[in-house]
């Protein structure tokens, strides 16, 4: 059954238009990188303390504490380090950035498809995702993407190919900062001057290759992803890092997480000077909150009904936010039911 004009599609989605490979980890040295070698999971046994809550009656009662405390933590855990010559991680993967935002996956609703278009079509015109692309290329600069690898390091190098360059750009990450995207350059201008093309249709799309150095000191631990463990208890693991054909590695998931943490424009950002991922509800699952909440309007749906169908939003950042969740993808169908 068609649809009324001023309803979004019940059916309707975007495909991601950030696409980044998995990232895989390797061993080497700083001043001879040529020399790099898969870093592989190791398994360990280890005997721990009980340190976690207890109930209070246990707590204030010496004989069950000790008792308690007297329980070895018994555990089979991964861990992933440098090898005893190596100071340096290596961190490589690719992205691949393509064009058409403008036409979803999948739409069943003809008036809305067209109104969606020209909202698009317009936003190209208007601002050609520069301001986006730029975030994005400052997010591949400062290495992000290396997570908990990034702190500590003494230095951290960033190496981004692009297949149509013959010179690769090269970015020293602890010049750019984690918490805001003004700075630039020519190195930045240049990449996000490639993004923003692929982004707009000017070109079908971009593949980069990109490679990360944290000098971190010699046999150090690093960290690739963690694997979800449903059930610990039956499980021989209480933690199980990813691995792809035994060299580890980092979840492309994560990979995106860390590229489209540019979202400065929610309502408490001036509180807490810190960017987020592009997520439709600005859900930060580790702080258990949720930054754009729709009774204030600053979610991805109030917003994205307003503008896709033809109602012009309060700013353009506003804009900006509702085409990055659109970027990252999803399904954003209303329901068809009252």
């Amino acid at each position: 059954m068609a649809q009324q004009n001023n309803t979004v599609a019940t059916v309707l989605s975007y495909e991601k238009k950030l696409v980044p490979s998995d990232g895989y980890l390797y061993g080497t040295q700083w001043t001879n990188r040529n020399d790099a070698a898969p870093l592989r999971l190791i398994p360990k046994s280890v005997r721990g303390t009980i340190s976690n809550r207890l109930k209070a009656a246990t707590a204030k009662d010496p004989l069950k504490l000790n008792a308690a405390v007297e329980n070895p933590n018994l555990q089979t855990v991964d861990a992933c380090a440098l090898g005893e010559t190596q100071d340096t991680l290596k961190l490589s993967f690719t992205l691949k950035i393509l064009a058409g935002v403008e036409q979803p996956s999948a739409c069943n609703n003809d008036a809305f498809l067209n109104s969606y278009r020209n909202v698009a079509q317009k936003y190209i015109t208007q601002y050609g995702f520069t301001a986006l692309a730029k975030r994005y290329a400052i997010n591949i600069a400062n290495a992000r993407f290396l997570w908990r690898n990034r702190v500590g390091a003494e230095k951290i190098e960033v190496v981004v190919k692009l297949a149509d360059e013959t010179e690769a750009l090269v970015f020293n990450a602890q010049n750019y900062s984690l918490k805001d995207f003004e700075q630039t350059d020519t190195a930045i201008q240049t990449l996000a001057d490639k993004i923003a093309q692929a982004l707009s249709g000017e070109r079908p799309y971009l593949l980069i290759d990109i490679t990360a150095y944290a000098l971190m000191g010699k046999g150090q631990e690093v960290y690739p992803s963690e694997e979800l463990v449903l059930d610990k208890g039956k499980g021989d693991k209480s933690k199980v890092l990813y691995q792809v054909q035994d060299v580890a590695a980092m979840h492309s998931q994560k990979i995106g997480n860390a590229l489209r943490t540019i979202d400065t424009w929610y309502p408490t950002y001036a509180e807490t000077q810190m960017p987020i991922a592009i997520e439709p509800y600005g859900a930060v699952t580790n702080l258990g909150k949720a930054f754009r909440n729709p009774k204030e309007g600053a979610d991805f749906y109030t917003l994205f009904d307003r503008y896709a169908l033809g109602e012009s939003l309060h700013t353009p950042e506003e804009e900006h936010y509702v085409m990055a969740v659109l970027v990252r993808g999803g399904v954003f169908g209303q329901s068809g039911k009252d």
